[in-house]
């Protein structure tokens, strides 16, 4: 067997066509551009990525990126301050802070005081409590776990009534991605360190999510026979020759990387009927599913 590839770039595409075909109509009918704030706190390279993958994501859809850079050495008052203002911002629909947070600030607050009408990363207590709850709807799901399922859904894949197995726990992906399968009727198991016999659990999975942060800690051999995997993890490990040694970098002499997910793809894809890959699977649909998120907050704020 040879698993049908989930292409997260094909169906990201899907996803941002929609979104900007929505926004132009809306603008042609006299409504203001959706209006996204990143708010970034220090000089972090990776964080500065994402929020300019997350800018460049909104000029190409035809929204308006507001970006608010703040000293590391920021105060929680000081923050606060920013959030509070931009709540109030009309022209603001969706608010994103970048996480991590420096230790010194205390991001439970600061999550608590995004409106929740404008809280687009779906992190709100309020939000995450609404999840949780059978009957109640968020506003707003988090942006990566809302583009595994949506993935799983366009590939065809039946969630209800499905064995499902999450790897990994965290709030931002593991924990929700668990919540968001059981909303959809499946069997939901969340395994992470303290788990016994981990892969006779995951052989079990007809839906497996990876969201461990280990690479390539799933073997082939722990994957049920046509089962559907979704590959969060993204992961740099040294690139090697074929005797071993590392490949090094032609401009810096370092050596180089490649990303692999937190599944051993070659392994699983003899196993499984569907997968993601990494890079090019969910990671494409994070940003997908956030423009997603601020379109529907302003026409919340205004219809």
């Amino acid at each position: 067997m040879t698993a049908q590839l989930i292409d997260g770039k094909l169906i990201a595409q899907q996803v941002r066509d929609d979104v900007a075909a929505e926004v132009a109509r809306r603008v042609a009918i006299g409504k203001p551009k959706p209006g996204l704030a990143t708010v970034l706190v220090g000089d972090r390279v990776d964080s500065a990525t994402y929020v300019a993958a997350k800018q460049k994501a909104c000029h190409e859809l035809g929204m308006v990126s507001y970006h608010y850079p703040l000293p590391a050495e920021i105060s929680q008052d000081e923050l606060e301050k920013v959030i509070r203002a931009l709540n109030a911002d009309e022209l603001v629909n969706g608010i994103l802070v970048q996480l991590p947070l420096p230790s010194h600030l205390n991001e439970e607050r600061v999550l608590q005081l995004i409106s929740i009408e404008k809280d687009v990363d779906g992190f709100s207590p309020l939000n995450i409590g609404r999840l949780a709850q059978k009957g109640r709807e968020p506003l707003f799901v988090p942006c990566t776990p809302y583009g595994c399922i949506y993935l799983l859904e366009q590939a065809g894949i039946k969630i209800e009534g499905a064995n499902a197995v999450v790897l990994g726990r965290s709030n931002i992906v593991g924990m929700p991605a668990a919540l968001l399968l059981i909303g959809k009727n499946a069997t939901v198991t969340v395994c992470h360190s303290r788990t016994k016999d981990l892969p006779a659990v995951v052989r079990q999975a007809d839906i497996l999510i990876a969201a461990i942060g280990r690479p390539e800690m799933v073997r082939g051999d722990w994957i049920k026979p046509g089962a559907a995997v979704i590959d969060v993890g993204i992961n740099g490990i040294p690139l090697l020759n074929s005797d071993g040694s590392p490949v090094l970098s032609e401009k810096t002499g370092k050596p180089r990387q490649k990303l692999v997910g937190d599944v051993n793809f070659a392994e699983a894809q003899a196993v499984a009927g569907y997968i993601t890959p990494v890079p090019g699977g969910v990671g494409p649909m994070t940003i997908a599913m956030l423009m997603k998120n601020t379109l529907r907050a302003a026409q919340i704020q205004q219809d």
